[in-house]
């Protein structure tokens, strides 16, 4: 690494905490892994000097305040805050937090949002015409604040405006989005290092979904349907067949058919697909290789099925997927 990097991370009142130390804890180890203690230069900012209480309850303190921060600025990270209410979570919009973002935001190489601080890039009007995302609880708040924003409550993380701008989903995918900005600025190697230092079992790409196929549907009550679809997800180029997976299970295929159901909520074969697709995604995202290979790799047998499945379920082509979704150390 031969680039400095000024991150300058803004904290106020009620920030979330892991909005704040997860990217912070992200760029620490890039310096760490690659050597360069100055690889990124990491700052908090608030409105004032001193501490800020977060919605954890633990204290930061601030490097500078908003008005010290000037023009000298890579990385403008803008976290979230919430009040909880009969309604949900609303997010928390200060006026004066916005008035410094808008100001500050042309002075940046690039502005990146953690969870509902996508509010407060929308309210400076950084979102204007592209496409974001932010925590699904407060997804649909922010299409409705914001019709001229493109909110895509899916993906863990969107880059938009030629990697100008990103946005991130809540609350753990801070780690995802700092990884993908390591990854752009310094390689995937690199971000993959850190990834292995903080024991994420995968680097998420930002076109993932912020529900992976076996996160969006519910535990089980049958210790053997949850360890069968653990067992499908690293089979997936196998034959996954209703017949082969009730023989598995010792049962048979109507009675397979029926508690596979009943506990995921899904056919057998839904849940295939819907996990293939899954890995077709993430091989979209992050390779070069063919359809044809990509579509068998996932299990999806041929470039032409993987089209049709995308189709179905995504309501787009791969080709298109990719364009949009490929990182760019991919």
């Amino acid at each position: 690494m031969s680039t400095s990097h000024r991150v300058v991370i803004a904290v106020f009142p009620g920030v979330d905490l892991l909005d704040v130390s997860g990217p912070a804890e992200v760029f620490s180890l890039a310096n760490r892994v690659s050597g360069d203690r100055s690889a990124y230069r990491v700052r908090l900012a608030g409105p004032a000097a001193g501490e800020v209480r977060t919605s954890a309850g633990v204290r930061l303190l601030t490097d500078l305040t908003f008005a010290e921060v000037g023009r000298d600025v890579d990385t403008l990270l803008v976290p979230g805050a919430v009040d909880m209410t009969a309604d949900g979570p609303v997010p928390r919009i200060d006026g004066d937090i916005v008035a410094w973002v808008r100001e500050t935001a042309p002075h940046a190489r690039r502005v990146a949002s953690v969870c509902v601080g996508a509010h407060l890039l929308a309210a400076a009007g950084l979102l204007d015409g592209l496409t974001a995302t932010t925590h699904w609880s407060t997804a649909a708040r922010l299409a409705a604040a914001h019709p001229e924003v493109t909110v895509d409550a899916d993906p863990i993380f969107v880059r938009a405006d030629r990697g100008r701008v990103w946005t991130g989903a809540g609350i753990s995918a801070c780690l995802d989005l700092s990884l993908a900005l390591v990854a752009e600025d310094h390689g995937e190697d690199t971000a993959l290092a850190v990834a292995r230092q903080l024991v994420m079992y995968l680097k998420r790409q930002g076109g993932q979904s912020q529900f992976s196929v076996p996160l969006s549907r519910p535990a089980a009550s049958r210790r053997d349907i949850d360890e069968l679809r653990l067992w499908i997800a690293d089979h997936l180029d196998q034959d996954l067949s209703a017949p082969v997976l009730a023989a598995r299970m010792c049962l048979s295929e109507r009675h397979f058919a029926r508690v596979f159901k009943q506990e995921t909520g899904v056919s057998p074969a839904a849940y295939v697909e819907s996990a293939r697709v899954e890995a077709a995604r993430r091989l979209l995202e992050t390779t070069d290789d063919p359809l044809d290979r990509v579509a068998s790799a996932a299990g999806l047998g041929s470039a032409e099925t993987l089209h049709r499945v995308f189709r179905r379920q995504i309501a787009t082509t791969p080709a298109a997927y990719r364009r949009r979704f490929r990182t760019t150390a991919a």
